[in-house]
């Protein structure tokens, strides 16, 4: 069973390695900026459904089956979606909004099924968090963006790396605000009409 991971998130890549998953990272290359949706847990679901289709795209021609997942992450705040600042003016004008505030991290998971030069399944589901953020002081804030971290992850934080001591708490699923939700990838391969545990037969994984 090939399963391919269609992202470049190194956490992504972490948070499935974690969980026994050993994908391959074929990134899609999907130019994210005209992206529109009506909301933003749309967007979130428009962007990873165009990144697996992407990827799909260029393994048409190989032996299957092979399971294919994008994910897309978008942080709400105020109804208007918020993903990667990657300037840091940008980054400390968005940890002045958000500090002492609450967000909702939507993450958009798109699951296609590849089998003899054919799409055999195709499923799209969403996942959203509600994060709890930290009342930043100014020189915080400074020093967070200083750091690189908040310039290239959606909503201008981390949960697994130094962003974490910003959150306060969340209500949810946590492995979604790192940028991929375990329990609801799981219930998707199941209705691919897979089992969770032939994902931990991967090369280098027990089982293998």
């Amino acid at each position: 069973m090939r399963f391919v991971l269609a992202s470049q998130s190194p956490a992504r890549l972490a948070t499935l390695r974690s969980a026994g998953i050993q994908p391959e990272v074929i990134v899609s290359g999907v130019d994210e900026s005209g992206v529109t949706a009506a909301d933003p847990a749309g967007l979130a679901q428009t962007l990873a459904r165009l990144k697996a289709e992407a990827v799909v795209d260029q393994l048409l021609d190989t032996p299957g089956p092979v399971i294919v997942v994008g994910c897309d992450s978008v942080l709400e705040l105020d109804g208007v979606a918020y993903g990667k600042p990657w300037t840091a003016d940008v980054a400390v004008e968005r940890w002045r909004m958000m500090r002492g505030r609450s967000g909702v991290l939507h993450t958009g998971h798109q699951l296609i099924v590849i089998d003899n030069d054919a799409i055999v399944h195709a499923e799209g589901r969403g996942a959203t968090t509600v994060v709890h953020f930290a009342d930043l002081s100014d020189a915080e804030i400074d020093a967070y963006v200083a750091t690189g971290e908040p310039l290239v992850v959606a909503g201008s934080f981390t949960l697994d790396g130094l962003g974490g001591a910003f959150v306060t708490g969340i209500e949810g699923d946590p492995h979604n605000v790192v940028g991929i939700s375990l329990p609801l990838l799981r219930e998707m391969i199941i209705d691919a009409g897979h089992t969770w545990q032939e994902l931990w037969t991967g090369p280098g994984q027990p089982g293998a």
